[in-house]
């Protein structure tokens, strides 16, 4: 029997208490504890039930205690304490970056995510890739940085892990009720729930939008789990990466194309767009077919807008994490789209080829976001070079170090991964500016005022924090399987509260390796066994639910933390989230990372970790290859990154490292205990990770990177050339097109050096070079000496780039230039000569994919 209607029916709020409902539908929560503990304080239990979920919450208060509530002249007070600091924050309207000429109060940049980890209360993330695109959401709200956030609304987000009696991994996918999270519709100028459609292998698809307030930043989810749908288009928005090949090709046309027209339908004209991954990369596509038929751009023209004012970060150094879609499975929904582009289909399908004539070659997301951006990095130094080897194909004629990708390293926003105890000792002795300006050097110079007694001891609650927050955990899980009550009761005791806490929580992924501790399991049981330096292991994360062998590597350390020896001293948690991550990055005392080097791209767990004191104990790999000094000052390393071709071989060198840092290096150190039982060499690498680290690898600190060098550069651009009617654009796209048919005509001969007979370090080298440039203006390009010491086969093993000046016309096309170089170091050093195209609006003279080398 179904209701002829349905009504959703709310608590009534007494007016005094009306304004909790403005606390709860603003994510600030998450990061303010001045306000979360408004909620907690009311009814702890509740809180802790409801997932920190301020509207379910409220939702769940019983109407007697509300009015209750409304009396309690101390709670109305701290109530009003918190609507102030909140009215506030979302009221400053001062921003250390100037766009110039942008709207007030209007997104200059969009932000588009398939996920995104802000709070426990809106399940739409799987991992790091969602928790960075929360924290810069974050930051960008810290920083007031005009940005809007675009991704997906999932019914059932990503799945909730749970573990049989042998160790498997099974996967359930709970069905959330969106009016019971901090979310509300976004509204038309009627009031109504706002909507728009667009078309999907020919079918109209509807989608509704959702508005989700972080701070000072919005929010715009994608619903397609609405009336008007089908049951194959509902469940688009069903699972995050759920379903077949296909099913994640609809997810992202949702993500890119219905993200660009969900601006238009909220009245949003952005200028900038951040692609967060290849998922998004359609995005591109669209804004180039807005322009054509919005403003009359040819393809050319509106190709260059859209690259000159778009962002791309690419995440993985994976093959498998890049999307690729066979061309026939695109066929039907991009054929007719490339045509009303002007585009034929194969011209299209070349914009995702690395080898644009290859026609077996699969459409690669991450490369048609590389080609429709003029801003690509990766999100460390190492994991740029690595994406710079991963892309040369989309470059082929240049070096790896010319390729176009940069980096900016990731970071993590600081209010909200450190623990309230630690926050209040941060707050006594580095001031409270660390939370709003946390990569402010000076300020983490102070943690060097905290006594090193009150840093240990506050480390020393939070491990016992983790220790109980993990026997509760295990208990839930046995009674979940059926255990025996024996093994119930052993649970209620397992971990040691005083010792040495190691964290191990990730993604199991084959190439992080979390079996590398179980290489040599003897050795591992005589080190947790030793009573009088005891050592414990925390385990926790998900295996991807097609990944078998990540299964396994979960199933295997289950069974051999169920062992007798290793019960107490080993543990996996299962359903690894948010909320479980707070309390590991917190509560640990060494953060295990065991990646095969280079393949982690940054790792911002670790990060996390060493915000609130906790020790990195990592492959210097990501994050960790730019920040571990060989001295061990601050952590300690796995291997000295070292190459190898052999990975059973790698994996046995580096365990054996492993073992060998852990029983000599790190349990010695930890258990060094002088007066008090204070561990002070330990506290020393604490406080100068915190000092060194802090305000390096922090959010903060990230989003002005790329705000500095992405999103004004490319607002910048945009507003250059969207003037005078799209001419700036329109006259680089005619200037391209010349360019592009003389370039194979260009010639470079009689190349001379002027040297004495012995080459000095530091002495100058003069080089000149006859150029022609087939009709070119000398302004049109850029004749380059490219320089540096050189191998005994003659590559080279370093590059510096010299600009050459053109000092006259030789005629009929040809031009003399000059220029000189310094060779910096004695030994083996040469030179060639290249062009480069040059354009006032050319950002990147390597983006183009044209050079010339003198032959």
């Amino acid at each position: 029997m179904q209701p002829l209607r349905v009504y959703s029916v709310v608590p009534r709020l007494p007016k005094q208490l009306e304004k909790l409902w403005d606390l709860a539908y603003n994510f600030l929560f998450v990061w303010n504890n001045d306000i979360s503990s408004i909620f907690s304080s009311i009814d702890q239990v509740l809180w802790r039930d409801c997932q920190q979920n301020p509207v379910a919450f409220l939702n769940n208060m019983p109407q007697k205690q509300l009015e209750e509530l409304a009396t309690d002249v101390f709670f109305i007070q701290r109530l009003n304490e918190a609507v102030r600091i909140q009215s506030k924050y979302l009221s400053r309207v001062s921003c250390s970056y100037k766009f110039e000429g942008a709207k007030q109060g209007e997104p200059v940049v969009a932000y588009f995510s398939l996920e995104y980890g802000i709070g426990l209360s809106l399940p739409i993330y799987s991992g790091g890739l969602g928790i960075l695109a929360g924290d810069h959401l974050k930051s960008s709200s810290d920083l007031n940085i005009p940005l809007v956030g675009i991704g997906l609304c999932y019914q059932h987000g990503y799945f909730r892990q749970y573990m049989t009696q042998d160790g498997w991994q099974q996967e359930r996918y709970p069905s959330h009720d969106f009016e019971e999270m901090p979310i509300k519709p976004a509204k038309n100028e009627k009031g109504e729930d706002l909507k728009f459609t667009l078309e999907m292998k020919g079918e109209p698809l509807h989608v509704k939008i959702w508005k989700v307030d972080a701070g000072r930043v919005t929010l715009y989810l994608l619903d397609t789990n609405i009336s008007e749908n089908t049951a194959q288009f509902k469940a688009i928005t069903a699972r995050l990466y759920g379903g077949n090949l296909e099913m994640r090709l609809w997810q992202e046309i949702l993500l890119g194309v219905g993200g660009v027209k969900a601006l238009a339908a909220l009245g949003l004209e952005p200028s900038v767009i951040h692609m967060n991954e290849g998922h998004s990369a359609f995005a591109g596509l669209e804004r180039i077919r807005v322009f054509m038929t919005d403003h009359g751009l040819s393809f050319e023209a509106a190709m260059e807008m859209v690259a000159s004012s778009s962002i791309f970060t690419t995440h993985t150094p994976v093959p498998a994490g890049n999307d690729r879609f066979p061309a026939d499975l695109m066929r039907p929904y991009f054929e007719p789209y490339a045509q009303t582009m002007g585009l034929a289909y194969k011209v299209f399908l070349a914009l995702g080829r690395e080898d644009p004539r290859d026609d077996s070659e699969l459409f690669c997301m991450t490369v048609l976001a590389l080609k429709l951006s003029r801003f690509n990095n990766g999100v460390s130094k190492l994991h740029g070079q690595v994406s710079r080897n991963m892309w040369q194909k989309v470059w082929p004629q240049y070096p790896v170090e010319d390729v176009p990708i940069g980096a900016i390293t990731n970071g993590v926003h600081m209010p909200t991964w450190v623990a309230n105890d630690i926050s209040l000792l941060f707050d006594r002795y580095l001031g409270t500016n660390w939370r709003e300006d946390p990569d402010c050097v000076r300020t983490w110079r102070q943690v060097d005022n905290i006594p090193d007694a009150e840093l240990w001891r506050t480390h020393e609650r939070l491990r016992e924090q983790l220790v109980d927050f993990v026997r509760k955990r295990l208990r839930k899980q046995l009674l979940n399987i059926g255990a025996r009550r024996k093994e119930i009761e052993l649970a209620e005791e397992a971990l040691d509260p005083r010792a040495l806490t190691i964290g191990f929580a990730r993604r199991f992924a084959t190439y992080k390796r979390a079996g590398l501790l179980l290489k040599d399991k003897e050795r591992l049981v005589k080190l947790i066994s030793d009573t009088r330096h005891p050592v414990q292991f925390i385990f926790a994360g998900k295996a991807h639910p097609q990944d078998n062998e990540g299964k396994k590597l979960i199933q295997e350390l289950i069974q051999f933390c169920r062992r007798e020896e290793c019960r107490m001293s080993m543990v996996f948690l299962e359903d690894y989230d948010m909320k479980m991550a707070n309390y590991l990055v917190q509560g640990c005392d060494v953060w295990l990372n065991t990646p095969r080097r280079p393949l982690e791209a940054c790792g911002t767990s670790g990060m996390k970790a060493m915000a609130n004191g906790v020790l990195q104990f990592s492959t210097p790999d990501g994050w960790w290859d730019e920040a571990y000094l060989s001295d061990n000052s601050l952590g300690w390393a796995i291997g000295r990154r070292e190459d190898y071709n052999d990975h059973e071989y790698q994996d046995f060198v580096e365990s054996q490292t492993l073992y060998k840092v852990l029983e000599n290096d790190i349990i010695p150190d930890f258990y060094d205990r002088g007066h008090g039982s204070l561990p002070r060499s330990w506290v020393t690498k604490v406080k100068a990770a915190l000092c060194k680290l802090g305000p390096e690898f922090n959010a903060n600190r990230m989003v002005e990177d790329y705000t500095e060098k992405a999103y004004l550069p490319a607002f910048n651009n945009y507003k250059t050339m969207a003037k005078d009617e799209f001419k700036g654009a329109k006259d680089l796209a005619a200037w391209r097109m010349e360019l592009m048919t003389k370039w194979s005509s260009l010639k470079i001969r009689n190349i001379v050096s002027e040297v004495h007979t012995d080459i000095y370090v530091q002495e100058p080298i003069i080089i000149s070079a006859e150029v022609f440039l087939n009709g070119l203006n000398t302004e049109d390009v850029q004749v380059e000496i490219y320089a540096g010491p050189v191998s005994q086969d003659r590559e080279f093993i370093g590059r510096k780039t010299i600009v050459m000046t053109p000092e006259e016309s030789l005629g009929a096309g040809w031009h003399l230039y000059q220029g000189e170089v310094l060779p910096n170091e004695a030994g083996r050093f040469g030179y060639t000569v290249r062009i480069l195209p040059h354009h006032e609006l050319l950002l990147d003279p390597h983006s183009l994919g044209l050079i010339h080398w003198a032959q």
